[in-house]
């Protein structure tokens, strides 16, 4: 489980417009993941 402060494990997401983004497109910046539960279930 990831906490605050934890260096974030590599990845690669898609954007609204269809870019691929990944953990690499940000280095050297500050970068804040957000993590949600899926869609109409709890929590």
């Amino acid at each position: 489980m990831l906490q605050e402060g934890m260096i974030a494990p590599h990845f690669t997401a898609v954007d609204g417009q269809g870019r691929n983004w990944t953990d690499e497109d940000f280095q050297g910046r500050k970068l804040i993941l957000y993590f949600y539960p899926k869609d109409n279930t709890p929590g």
